[in-house]
């Protein structure tokens, strides 16, 4: 089973989240703040992060700064509020695979980007 790891401030997109990424056939870890996540990339095997950019530790966008730089090579998906077309340049910049807009169809892209 793949292992993914999801971090957002919203206890319940958490737990909305690892039960869609369940459905999938995916082991999904929740996290409420990025320093957690950088523990747990660094001592687990995961395949995917899926990061809120609005953390209560960091932006989204430091922590997968943070991630790339130090930790094995992983998919990261981004999920957003925003449709700023600057920001998700950015995004992809950084090695993000895709974007989900959390007011969207969210669950259709996630299958997509799986």
């Amino acid at each position: 089973m793949s292992s993914v790891i999801h971090v957002d401030n919203s206890k319940f997109f958490r737990k909305m989240m690892k039960v869609f990424l369940g459905e999938l056939g995916l082991e999904c870890e929740g996290f409420e703040c990025g320093e957690d996540v950088l523990d747990a990339v660094l001592s687990k095997k995961v395949s995917c992060m899926i990061t809120g950019l609005e953390l209560s530790d960091m932006s989204g966008e430091e922590l997968i700064r943070r991630v790339t730089v130090s930790a094995p090579p992983m998919t990261i998906i981004a999920v957003t509020g925003s449709s700023d077309e600057d920001r998700l340049y950015r995004l992809h910049g950084l090695g993000v695979k895709g974007t989900i807009q959390k007011g969207g169809d969210w669950k259709e892209k996630l299958r997509e980007l799986f």
